[in-house]
């Protein structure tokens, strides 16, 4: 959950680290730091947020060579003596590292016994040290990093210079990124193509258990044996300007905004309308093999995990084959049983989620056909599964997920409809489906366009200290993504309940400090769903309703309208309102929108 920069070349290595860090905050913002070779290392890290490294660090402050971080704090609190880069005792080795050392006690009173000297809380330091001792016992920089990750039990993905040999960096990855970037006559690495893209758009991505050297004129890659490995360049889409705010204030208002287009962009060469069905071509699935499967299990974590509830039910509405969501975090744990004629899907924006990809290695082992729906081409995720969907909603930079979240309930919806067309669902219906994805991007852009209603009800919502969210069946996914959003961005608490599920115990909680947002769709439940709000409203709880029609003034004193589409897709679009109204929430509660306390946005380590 951290950000790693490294670059070796002609330039002056500081200025690049720094800019790559500030792309890669969002990873990770609560200390900084960067490191240069020239004649030894020369180091800057401070407790904070990268302008504050930038501060820091003199303008005298040249080398080629050097390496950077900003952390998301794991062992040790946010301080300068914890922040990355660490060095060993004489200054030789500098590491940064994403991921957790589980034997790192064990390894540290190991070397302290022979004599080393620790500076910090982090299980960081001892690869430090571990490497400054390996590399007086071999020729090369890369056979020290080897030899010493070989005693290492847990996840990372490193970068390591030495002093003496200020004309390489070695990279190795177990379990959290690295992408290598290839330049003119410079080369460059990170955790995230975001630091990258304003460089090169030429990246190559280790495998776990893969380590690789970079110089200036090239880069060779290997494995934990010393095995010589082959890797092809992929083009990057994305670009530096997608990595900014585009005149926003913040990077969560313009990813709610480009909803509409990331939609669009999502559905675009996948609608058939000859059969109407969806074109997935990159499912790897036949109709034979598609008709085969009872069940479809869904895997992710946060929000993730909410649209693939919002996934589920779309794909036994639409297919009638049982479906259901679970936590990744929690499925590769309980020694699931995995089905030959059940699908898994993991999902995951980053596609590096680490929970998700060891559920997803767990299910491979297993024998389990699993397909994947992230954003992020040629990610590990990607790269594990049997097939799946690319959002193509572009880079996701705050660390609440919108449009993410959004593009993958429409790539679910496409999923259900090419399941259901396979089965039993008419062309009718699967016409009448089509139409309905169409629809969507012009109608979430008539729900932004109530921003400044929304606002107001975030101003008038935000001062209670707690929020009830209830859905019933299609709404509850909405309702569980609605609190996640006011909870992760303001820090409001917010709990959400199925509306069935109030009266058997959450309606102890309701009175007048204790509002409640209502999804409530124009649909066959409709007359219970107000049934809900009548009870709420009893017990003197006030009611911000989301739905198609404007309540009756008893049940609820505020709405948001949305906009009518298919029952089964209306789910998407109740969404996108609970977006503003956390985001307007946080802002009048004067909180750090786009990078919430505590959180950060890629999830690599468990």
């Amino acid at each position: 959950m951290c950000g790693i920069v490294a670059y070796v070349g002609p330039k002056d290595a500081a200025p690049i680290l720094l800019e790559g860090l500030q792309r890669l905050e969002y990873r990770g913002y609560d200390s900084a730091g960067i490191v240069v070779a020239n004649k030894g290392l020369k180091l800057r890290k401070v407790k904070g947020r990268v302008a504050d490294l930038a501060a820091a660090v003199p303008a005298r402050f040249k080398g080629g060579l050097g390496i950077g971080h900003t952390r998301w704090a794991t062992h040790g609190v946010p301080s300068d003596v914890n922040a990355h880069p660490h060095l060993d005792g004489e200054e030789r080795i500098a590491v940064v590292h994403n991921g957790i050392i589980e034997n790192a006690d064990d390894l540290r009173h190991r070397l302290e016994a022979d004599g080393a000297v620790f500076a910090s809380e982090t299980d960081t330091e001892v690869l430090a040290h571990l490497i400054a001792r390996a590399v007086k016992e071999t020729d090369t920089l890369e056979e020290a990093v080897r030899k010493a990750l070989k005693s290492v039990v847990g996840t990372y993905g490193i970068a390591v210079i030495d002093a003496e040999r200020p004309d390489q960096v070695v990279v190795a990855r177990n379990g959290s990124p690295i992408v290598i970037g290839l330049g003119e006559k410079e080369m460059f690495a990170a955790s995230d193509v975001a630091a990258l893209v304003r460089y090169t758009r030429q990246v190559v991505h280790l495998e776990d258990g893969e380590l690789a050297v970079l110089k200036a004129d090239g880069f060779h890659t290997f494995t934990m044996d010393a095995r010589v490995t082959s890797k092809e360049p992929l083009t990057v889409d994305w670009d530096a300007g997608h990595y900014d705010t585009g005149g926003y204030e913040h990077y969560l208002l313009k990813e709610i905004s480009e909803q509409p287009e990331t939609v669009a962009r999502t559905l675009r060469g996948r609608i058939d309308d000859r059969f109407h069905v969806a074109h997935l071509g990159g499912l790897n699935l036949t109709p034979h093999e598609t008709r085969a499967f009872r069940r479809v299990k869904i895997i992710g974590c946060g929000s993730a995990y909410y649209s693939g509830q919002i996934g589920a039910q779309l794909i036994e509405e639409l297919s009638r084959v049982p479906a259901d969501a679970e936590p990744a975090s929690e499925f590769r744990y309980r020694n699931p049983v995995v089905e030959h004629d059940t699908l898994y899907v993991a999902i995951s924006q980053s596609g590096e989620t680490y929970d998700t990809l060891a559920a997803v290695q767990e299910l491979k082992r297993k024998g389990g056909r699993v397909l994947g729906i992230v954003n992020t081409v040629g990610s590990a995720i990607a790269r594990e599964c049997d097939g799946g969907i690319y959002l193509h909603a572009g880079p996701e930079v705050s660390v609440a997920s919108t449009k993410a979240f959004t593009s993958t309930a429409v790539a679910f919806a496409l999923l259900a409809l090419h399941f259901g067309r396979v089965h039993d669902l008419s062309p009718a219906d699967g016409r009448r489906i089509c139409e309905g994805l169409r629809r969507l991007p012009d109608q979430i852009e008539q729900i932004l366009k109530q921003d400044e209603h929304i606002a107001a009800l975030a101003r008038k919502y935000a001062t209670n200290p707690s929020m009830m969210f209830v859905g019933r069946v299609r709404g509850y996914p909405v309702a569980r993504e609605g609190a996640q959003k006011l909870k992760e961005i303001s820090y409001v608490h917010a709990e959400a309940y199925p509306a069935s599920e109030l009266k058997h115990g959450p309606l102890a909680l309701i009175g007048p400090e204790m509002p409640t947002v209502a999804i409530v769709p124009d649909d066959e439940l409709l007359d219970k769903n107000l049934t809900t709000l009548g009870e709420i409203r009893a017990r003197g709880g006030q009611v911000l309703m989301v739905g198609h029609r404007t309540p009756d003034a008893k049940l609820a004193e505020d709405a948001i309208v949305v906009p009518k589409n298919e029952i089964e897709l209306d789910p998407i679009l109740l969404t996108i309102p609970l977006q503003l109204l956390a985001y307007h929430a946080a802002v009048a509660l004067g909180r750090d929108v786009d990078k919430p306390r505590n959180l950060a946005k890629s999830v690599t380590v468990e």
